[in-house]
């Protein structure tokens, strides 16, 4: 597959799954109890977790330069 055409899929499937995981976020933060502590961790840990699922799409992505 030409690299050009694998990066363009692979920018799509990154939209589409961080607008999934964004809204997941969201749904999810209702229910976390209204303490700025648990809050910011809870924010902390959901802003770091979205790279891990996108790390084999990301190296899908530049295989075969």
């Amino acid at each position: 597959m030409n690299p050009r055409l694998r990066k363009l899929i692979g920018l799509f499937g990154i939209l589409a799954f961080l607008l999934f995981y964004v809204g997941l976020v969201v749904r999810v933060a209702e229910f976390v109890p209204n303490h700025g502590p648990l809050q910011f961790a809870f924010f902390a840990l959901a802003g770091v977790c979205w790279g891990i699922p996108i790390l084999p799409l990301l190296t899908w992505m530049n295989r075969g330069r």
